[in-house]
């Protein structure tokens, strides 16, 4: 039949150029927010096996990655501590000689505000247990007392000059208590992005090698029930509340309905992380040769965007900012 089809979408996808102006997700660099680890013992750049191409910093080589991302024009670094000593109750995590609270300052001294620095406010990496709180006499997390060190958490990383502070720990009311700890103590401009939908995953597991967790056992009693979409909007609701500026859900790939969601009922940005496990089956798959590297990672950030996430955490923050802007 002549003319038949009359409608033909594919003569919008005939050439990149084509492709690129009828875009419906964008992804910037000015959107990426790089993970970054720093291990107080650490005399050189330790390789994290579970992950290609990820290290654990020295405080001089973190400042260098810094400075990198200034470079790419990333929108932030989002920083995690590693200390040689660990306790039951984390002390390391508000000594303001701490490991996470030195390197808040090294990075802000190197690169100022052109770029937003981040820092993971969570006891696990700082715990001898492992888990993101104290523990009762039981053994179960201790909520109550754990957002109470959360507070002081809190404090310590904006006396080190944080932009924002990024509760995990995914404890009752750790937004409320740490707003009101950072507006007593005169930080009011200190800003929380809350993970706020952070699920009990199994694509945790490459993280636990890169912050040399002492986890044994699991954090299901805190941490979400993967089979809960609905959980996560009350939870990044709850946090709104609360005074969270900036509501998180994580992981992002197996959770992009909950980033829908989430994008939906909240009227904060929304950020998502692309978490280890996510970023390490793409490289291994990639190191086999079964899928193309490059493009499963713009693909991937895409697909983030795509369901409603205004920021994206990913460890190929970097080397995507390349990608995007060639």
């Amino acid at each position: 039949m002549p003319g038949f089809p009359e409608i033909r979408p594919r003569r919008l996808r005939r050439t990149p150029a084509l492709r690129r102006l009828v875009a419906e997700t964008v992804v910037s660099p000015s959107q990426l927010v790089l993970p970054l680890f720093v291990a107080e013992d650490a005399t050189e750049p330790r390789e994290i096996s579970s992950m290609p191409g990820v290290v654990q910093h020295t405080r001089d080589s973190l400042k260098k990655a810094a400075t990198d991302a200034v470079e790419a024009g990333l929108g932030g670094v989002m920083l995690f501590g590693l200390p040689a000593e660990k306790d039951p109750i984390g002390s390391g995590a508000i000594d303001p000689h701490g490991i996470l609270n030195v390197a808040i300052s090294d990075v802000i001294s190197e690169v100022g505000d052109q770029l937003t620095v981040m820092a993971d406010l969570c006891l696990d990496e700082f715990t001898d247990h492992g888990h993101c709180g104290v523990l009762d006499p039981d053994g179960w997390v201790d909520n109550d007392r754990t957002i109470e060190i959360y507070g002081q958490m809190a404090v310590a990383q904006a006396a080190a000059g944080v932009d924002l502070v990024a509760p995990s720990g995914m404890m009752d009311g750790q937004v409320g208590m740490i707003r009101q700890a950072l507006d007593d103590g005169e930080h009011s401009d200190v800003g929380i992005m809350a993970y706020s939908a952070k699920y009990s995953s199994a694509f945790f597991g490459p993280f636990r090698e890169a912050v040399n967790s002492s986890l044994k056992g699991d954090r299901k009693t805190y941490q979400q029930d993967p089979a809960n979409g609905r959980e996560g909007v009350r939870e990044a609701q709850l946090d709104v509340a609360e005074g969270a500026d900036i509501v998180m859900v994580k992981p992002a790939m197996s959770y992009l309905d909950v980033v829908s969601a989430v994008r939906a009922a909240v009227d904060v940005p929304v950020a998502a992380y692309n978490i280890s496990g996510e970023y390490s089956m793409v490289e291994a798959a990639a190191a086999n040769g079964w899928i193309d590297r490059d493009t499963a990672i713009v693909e991937v950030l895409t697909s983030i965007r795509r369901a409603g996430a205004d920021i994206v955490l990913t460890y190929w923050a970097l080397d995507a900012a390349d990608l995007l802007t060639r």
